[in-house]
């Protein structure tokens, strides 16, 4: 389906054959095919858990110039999963460590650091140079602007993306076949879809994605097998079995479409947003910080009920001492358990979904309520160091 990098004029090195003679003897890839890859320059969005096994793998092969597109720094809620960083690593920039590791894999690398969350207004500069992006993030933001930005350049998109036990990869090519937006015209409503570090994911599981994307970046810059463009492959971890749903260009695509209306990056972040009249904007809830909370906790002159909205496992983990367990999708039909309190503070993980039960609450009549900022995360931090932080 065409292939991303030129037959190049540079050789191997005596090192360089013997590190790739694996790759040399099969008559698929031979010394012309390796060239390619050492000519290539792929670069990928994010170091994290897609992010490290991409650039593992594709340093590996002898990909000659990878570009890491990352902002964050390393976590130790990382290391179940983001195996190009270590336990020494944590608090590093993910950037940093990603290079030191690449280096000891494969010398012959070269290494393009972009300290920057990607926007708007860099990405277009970021990826032209590039053969071929492979987009591993995890917020549809990103997505809709890694997918515009690779149309708008003519550069194939190699995408993935994981959930607990569920992961999906495929090549967006508008070239060749139908492109992000063909697929997902509109991103699900904010909320419905939950992140990672609120669901969770198996630590395996983007090892498995990620290692899929870099076969797919490899046979792209090849030029070789049957890539998945026009193809979507859904893999359950649980049931190991993996489906495949056939994709078909949108010719109403406002992208890659006959009549595109979308010639320019836009703000995705408005865009993945609240839109259009059926949606309500979420207002501002009342908030206190932990100190403030632990006051209350400490002033037994003004009764009020603490509520955790997280789920039972997470419960299990840690909990801030008297909350009451009620989980965020059982607040409707709970709700009349606190009509007899005089106060109600409401927290979760960190903050996002008790807003949400804070505001459900506010417009079913509770006025007296806050939201803990930044939940048990910020009280393990701010009060009780002894909380487990997940």
């Amino acid at each position: 389906m065409g292939t991303a990098v030129a037959v190049p004029s540079a050789q191997l090195s005596k090192d360089e054959i013997l590190r790739y003679s694996r790759h040399l003897i099969m008559p698929e890839v031979g010394m012309e095919g390796q060239l390619k890859l050492k000519q290539a320059k792929v670069l990928t969005i994010g170091a994290g858990g897609l992010g490290s096994p991409l650039a593992l793998y594709l340093a590996a092969a002898g990909v000659g110039k990878l570009g890491i597109v990352d902002f964050d720094v390393v976590d130790f809620t990382n290391l179940q999963r983001q195996v190009i960083h270590d336990t020494d690593d944590v608090g590093r920039l993910k950037l940093h460590s990603a290079a030191d590791t690449i280096a000891d894999i494969n010398p012959n690398v070269e290494v393009e650091s972009f300290h920057t969350r990607l926007t708007s207004e860099n990405a277009l500069d970021i990826f032209k140079d590039y053969d071929v992006v492979a987009d591993g993030t995890d917020n549809f933001p990103t997505r809709y602007l890694v997918n515009d930005a690779c149309v708008l350049l003519g550069k194939p998109n190699v995408y993935g993306s994981i959930f607990r036990f569920e992961g999906q990869v495929s090549v967006f090519d508008a070239k060749h076949g139908p492109c992000y937006r063909c697929v997902y015209p509109e991103p699900p409503p904010p909320g419905l879809v939950p992140s990672c570090a609120e669901g969770g994911v198996l630590g395996v599981l983007p090892g498995i994605v990620g290692c899929l994307q870099a076969l797919e970046t490899i046979k792209t810059v090849l030029g070789i097998g049957k890539p998945l463009i026009g193809r979507l492959l859904l893999f359950d971890a649980l049931g190991l079995k993996f489906r495949e749903l056939k994709l078909r260009k949108n010719p109403e695509c406002p992208i890659c479409g006959p009549h595109a209306t979308i010639t320019k990056l836009i703000d995705y972040e408005q865009f993945c947003g609240i839109r259009g009249e059926e949606h309500v904007v979420p207002t501002k809830v009342p908030e206190i910080t932990p100190s403030q909370l632990k006051e209350m906790m400490d002033d037994h002159q003004n009764p009020f009920v603490l509520i955790d909205v997280r789920e039972p496992h997470e419960y299990d983990i840690c909990r801030i001492p008297g909350s009451k367990l009620i989980p965020l999708g059982d607040v409707p039909r709970r709700m009349h358990e606190l009509n007899s309190a005089d106060e109600i503070v409401v927290h979760c993980r960190s903050g996002a979904r008790s807003a949400r039960a804070v505001e459900l609450l506010m417009k079913s009549g509770f006025r007296k309520i806050h939201n803990l900022k930044g939940g048990i995360l910020a009280w393990a931090d701010e009060v009780d160091p002894s909380v487990p932080k997940y």
